[in-house]
């Protein structure tokens, strides 16, 4: 796809991770738990069928190289199309980990991006291999990615139901931080055995935020669900803050907290409620 004859193949990619559809507008996935599974991350998952996660790593790295080094704001051609083409770490991104660690904290990166993936660009913010969850393909006998996926809970390997996406990523994250193993790994854990601190940026990370016990960092990218519960914080320990870099404007209406911000299993949008099913009312976007 880097020559002119795979342009097509290309933007048909593209389409259909950026949009969930195929460029003649045909809806490209149908019938996935929108809690557990984002069908476009985890297609990009299945892409890397066929090679062994230390090639997928070696792409990782590539990309990580050319765009750390593009400056801010270049784009580079997809196909017959544009994308970002530059990407930095924050600084203060690294910051915040290397002085949890020093407060004695166990520090780890959960993403909605293929382990290998994720594994490359947590290596530049400290975090080893060990200490990353992201979307684990399944293996041959021989090493090479399959197209199936992990799974989690009572979702078993191949299933490709469960990923690290909303409550998936709660799974994920009792299942291999605190070894919760079988179906219980999916419901909210004993405050013994969740995270202390959580930070995320987007609806992705709903429920591992809400999870954790002491205090919980977003950056707000304009999510309706994320922004509600944050900006609600209706108990006391959460955090907004801007992008540290290109921080999205103000959103110029409320956030639909009472009637749309939510999400359910089969698609169906409808109000955010707090824990004790009262509904949270619509939210001004005040730190932008």
């Amino acid at each position: 796809t880097g020559t002119p004859a795979g342009a097509a193949c290309a933007d048909e990619i593209n389409a259909g991770y950026g949009t969930a559809a195929t460029r003649t507008g045909a809806t490209a996935f149908a019938g996935w738990d929108r809690r557990t599974t984002e069908p476009g991350y985890a297609w990009l998952a299945q892409l890397t069928q066929g090679w062994t996660a230390n090639e997928v790593r070696a792409f990782a790295a590539a990309a990580r190289t050319e765009n750390l080094a593009a400056p801010i704001g270049t784009t580079q051609q997809v196909g017959t199309g544009t994308a970002t083409g530059w990407v930095r770490y924050y600084d203060q991104q690294r910051d915040l980990i290397k002085n949890l660690r020093r407060a004695g904290f166990d520090v780890w990166i959960s993403s909605a991006s293929p382990q290998p993936v994720v594994e490359v660009w947590a290596r530049g913010a400290g975090i080893d291999a060990a200490h990353v969850i992201g979307i684990r393909n399944t293996t041959t006998g021989d090493g090479r990615l399959t197209a199936h996926l992990q799974g989690c809970g009572s979702v078993p390997d191949g299933a490709d139901t469960m990923t690290t996406y909303i409550d998936g990523k709660r799974c994920w994250i009792n299942k291999e931080i605190f070894g919760v193993r079988g179906r219980a790994a999916e419901r909210v854990q004993p405050a013994a055995r969740r995270q202390v601190f959580a930070a995320g940026d987007s609806d992705t990370d709903i429920s591992f935020l809400r999870d954790a016990t002491a205090l919980r960092l977003v950056l707000n990218r304009n999510k309706n669900e994320l922004m509600c519960r944050a900006y609600d914080n209706s108990d006391g320990k959460w955090i907004v803050n801007p992008m540290f870099l290109e921080p999205k404007k103000q959103k110029t209406s409320p956030y639909p907290c009472s009637t749309t911000g939510y999400v359910d299993h089969d698609g169906t949008a409808g109000p955010v409620r707090r824990g004790d099913t009262s509904v949270i009312p619509d939210q001004t976007d005040t730190v932008f």
